[in-house]
């Protein structure tokens, strides 16, 4: 029986509910609806237009409703009174086939006929900027590696320490927060979880980072490269693939510990890595991180070739520790949940068709990559990810034709409108379009 949130309301002094929903661009949507009518709001939903996000729909289509997962509630630590609430979406009494939380749990249900379940965790970089987003908040955090730098880090304790606590309080364990590769960046982890639960807490992550970081009176971007002299901002994802509680990537007689159906779900990752590149990479400002030359720092930690290995930061996947992988693809702009959803729609593939991922290489790929001339490698634009997608038969397979379809189109038009301007090219400074339209991810 589902959690009673009227009841909850009443136990916790939750006066509002944000009825929240997460668009094709990862665009967080909500409704703030009073405690007193979320008993109609659990079974009946909150009405949305659909049109008015990004959802491939029309003014005249019906209204949609996002029906509240009891499951995901979260009373906001720095405001008691507001519970946050991950919702799904339904049209005509049935699921909105491109609700990105609607097409993760479909790849979730595939996995569990299986008996199996995808563990994740992520780490989300980010930048603390100024208020007209223009430059990094700290001037003195100049370092040219400024990795990890301690100073620059406790200058922003105040604001650190709250969102840690924040994540305590919720209970997300979280075990370690630091300041990144760029100046201004910083990165804080919190405990891996069932992929569903993931997806929901980096959606709340963003919101709550950007929310605390506006109260200090700075302003938080997730975009992938704000600042071209500077690494960009990432999103790495582990991954690992369970039966109840015994891990099915592990395997500690092979060499890098992982087991064959690891190897397999590997595999399909790295086969379908360029046309998922339109998930994990879905802004036209992601393709200034992807195989970029190197930073300020000295390496820009962003993939230049669909590759994996062991213990090693410059290929696309590494394997840390034996049991899981990291894939370091995805940036800061990817939507939370069609990163889960594409990462377990190849893996299943991979395991479905017990693909092959070649093997490790063991070699510095920013220094080497010449050596390796067929590899394959990353799109340089979105345009080009996109056209790989939609070619990429497992994957309209995996989320629907119209779906793709859908994503595509909206995607399209974006760029489309960025070329009216000027047309994308990495070697020219950021353009004031990409700012304006990435800044916000």
């Amino acid at each position: 029986m589902p959690k009673n949130l009227f009841k909850i309301a009443k136990e916790k002094k939750i006066k509002y509910f944000l009825i929240s929903f997460v668009d094709l661009f990862g665009v967080l949507r909500s409704k703030l609806v009073p405690a007193h009518a979320i008993k109609d709001m659990q079974e009946t939903g909150a009405g949305f237009a659909g049109f008015a996000a990004w959802l491939d729909m029309t003014p005249a289509d019906s209204d949609m409703f996002g029906i509240p997962d009891p499951d995901s509630l979260i009373q906001l630590p720095w405001n008691k009174e507001v519970g946050w609430l991950a919702s799904d979406l339904w049209m005509n009494g049935k699921p909105v086939d491109a609700s990105p939380r609607i097409m993760l749990k479909k790849q979730i249900k595939k996995l569990s006929k299986q008996g199996l379940t995808m563990k994740s965790g992520v780490e989300c970089e980010y930048f603390l900027i100024s208020p007209d987003g223009d430059s990094i908040a700290d001037p003195r955090d100049t370092q040219s590696k400024p990795c990890y730098d301690q100073s620059a880090l406790m200058r922003r304790y105040d604001l650190i320490k709250e969102i840690c606590d924040c994540m305590i309080e919720m209970g997300w364990g979280p075990y370690q927060n630091d300041h990144e590769d760029a100046n201004g960046q910083f990165e804080m982890n919190w405990d891996y979880s069932d992929c569903l639960k993931t997806a929901d807490r980096h959606t709340f992550f963003k919101y709550m980072v950007k929310t605390i970081a506006e109260k200090h009176g700075l302003r938080a971007t997730f975009m992938p490269k704000p600042f071209e002299n500077l690494t960009g901002n990432g999103c790495h994802a582990h991954i690992s693939v369970w039966d109840g509680k015994k891990n099915k990537f592990l395997d500690k007689s092979n060499n890098l510990g992982l087991s064959r159906m690891a190897y397999n779900f590997l595999g399909g990752v790295i086969k379908h890595a360029s046309s998922l590149s339109a998930f994990f990479n879905p802004t036209i400002n992601s393709y200034r991180r992807i195989n970029a030359p190197p930073t300020k720092s000295g390496a820009s930690w962003s993939p230049s070739s669909i590759s994996y290995t062991g213990n090693n930061r410059t290929h696309m996947i590494r394997i840390p520790d034996p049991g899981r992988f990291e894939l370091r693809l995805m940036d800061g702009s990817a939507n939370p949940y069609l990163l889960q959803a594409s990462v377990l729609a190849a893996g299943i593939n991979g395991i479905k068709n017990k693909i092959d991922p070649g093997k490790p290489l063991n070699c510095n790929m920013y220094e080497d990559f010449s050596k390796y001339p067929n590899l394959p490698k990353l799109p340089d634009e979105l345009d080009q990810s996109l056209k790989q997608l939609k070619q990429n038969k497992e994957m309209n397979d995996a989320f629907g034709a119209d779906v793709i379809n859908s994503y595509i189109k909206l995607r399209s038009t974006e760029i489309k409108e960025f070329n009216n301007i000027e047309r994308f090219d990495k070697s020219k400074p950021i353009t004031k379009w990409e700012r304006q339209n990435t800044l916000d991810c």
